[in-house]
């Protein structure tokens, strides 16, 4: 029987919870009433108001900002195993709706209502993340409702973000059941690509710009196409499967850069797809001074604003990392342009491809707009769940 330990809340702390989110933060917690120091890192607890009325259960973290998260407003199902496997149920039935082949993100944390938890589908392969001690508690139990709602082959903890270390964990790489294979197959938007999963990045893809590089498509026939921290060629090799003229995809990995090739051949467009390794802004630079020019530029960088205090900096990387991208487009170019920080706010990334443009005497017209796709859902209540920005824009002489 799970024991869980009451946290309490100061009063009128318990609103935002009240309103749908799912977090509390240290300094809202009632820590005469219920010393959050003396709980162990991912404790069960039952979270209270200040009268002592229960809002519901989760867990808890004395060391994280973030002091507590509640995962069950039902008194009737409370935080563990089998809440695990019935949210895991609700995630499945929305993603077998939404997609013909299981490749997808399974569960995307707060948002599917299992905060702390991502898991992305590889076909028969599982690929999970743990970022909370209270989840990283009931890591035997996720695995164990993996197992029973979706019965896979394998199930590989990619425990190695940094993020972990807010919470007070070790980073680590590990399978929970095997055999792991060192890269898997997936399909996104028809075109075929092999990821690898021990030696990727985050869980080997980003399922989130499946809709965003669906849209590329309509832009590139017989165009010739500029893809910018190409990764595995998700942007690069879909647009050459959708007909580009021909495609450059700029990563600074070269084992990323060779699998682009792979993928390439594995969609019968190898001969239209190349490759050069490199900062991206070194790159852009040399493509610039050698007067190369293209008709679609993608920009789809990591994340260039992991804290509140790097907006400064991160807003400047932004503004000339997007003129110099402007500045090998050809006339009438199409720029696509993406942000993943959080920290960024949509307007902020509009106003600074508009200043780019204007800076060097173009004009800006805006296409479309891109989000991250449903199996990536926002939760409403919590803004951080909501990230992901593209902009599609026509770059035109003034």
């Amino acid at each position: 029987m799970t024991e869980f330990h009451p946290l309490r809340l100061k009063r009128g702390e318990e609103r935002r919870l009240r309103a749908g989110h799912l977090w509390v933060f240290s300094n809202e917690v009632d820590v005469e009433a219920t010393p959050l120091k003396t709980l162990e890192p991912g404790v069960p607890v039952v979270i209270e108001d200040y009268r002592g009325h229960a809002l519901g259960t989760g867990y808890a973290n004395p060391h994280s900002l973030i002091g507590a998260r509640l995962v069950s407003r039902d008194p009737k199902h409370p935080f563990g195993p089998s809440l695990l496997v019935h949210r895991l149920k609700v995630a499945l039935a929305l993603r077998e709706a939404l997609f013909g082949r299981p490749f997808y993100r399974l569960v995307h944390g707060e948002s599917d209502g299992l905060p702390g938890l991502v898991v992305d589908r590889f076909g028969e392969v599982l690929v999970a993340q743990i970022t909370t001690a209270g989840m990283e508690r009931q890591r035997e139990a996720v695995t164990a409702a993996l197992e029973k709602v979706l019965k896979p082959a394998a199930i590989l903890f990619r425990n190695d973000t940094s993020i972990r270390t807010l919470e007070g964990l070790d980073l680590y790489v590990e399978p929970a059941l095997g055999p792991v294979p060192e890269e898997v197959e997936l399909e996104e938007n028809g075109v075929r690509f092999r990821a690898p999963l021990l030696g990727g990045q985050k869980t080997g893809w980003f399922y989130d710009h499946r809709d965003n590089r669906a849209r590329l498509a309509r832009y590139v026939a017989g165009r010739r196409v500029l893809d910018l921290f190409s990764y595995l060629g998700g942007w690069g090799v879909q647009a050459a499967a959708a007909g580009a003229a021909g495609v450059l995809c700029v990563d600074a990995s070269a084992p990323a850069l060779e699998r682009v090739h792979g993928n390439a051949a594995l969609n019968g467009v190898a001969e239209r797809v190349a490759t050069l390794q490199g900062d991206a802004f070194e790159a852009l630079k040399a493509l610039r001074e050698e007067r190369e020019r293209f008709d679609v530029v993608v920009l789809d960088p990591p994340a260039f604003i992991k804290r509140r205090k790097d907006v400064k900096e991160g807003v400047a990387a932004y503004r000339r990392v997007n003129q110099a991208a402007m500045q090998v487009l050809g006339r009438d170019g199409i720029l696509v342009s993406c942000s993943c920080s959080f920290h960024l706010q949509r307007d902020t990334l509009r106003d600074t491809l508009l200043g780019a443009a204007r800076h060097l005497d173009r004009n800006l017209q805006i296409l479309e707009q891109g989000h991250q796709g449903p199996d990536h859902p926002i939760h409403p209540a919590i803004p951080e769940t909501e990230y992901l920005k593209a902009f599609f824009t026509r770059v035109l002489p003034a």
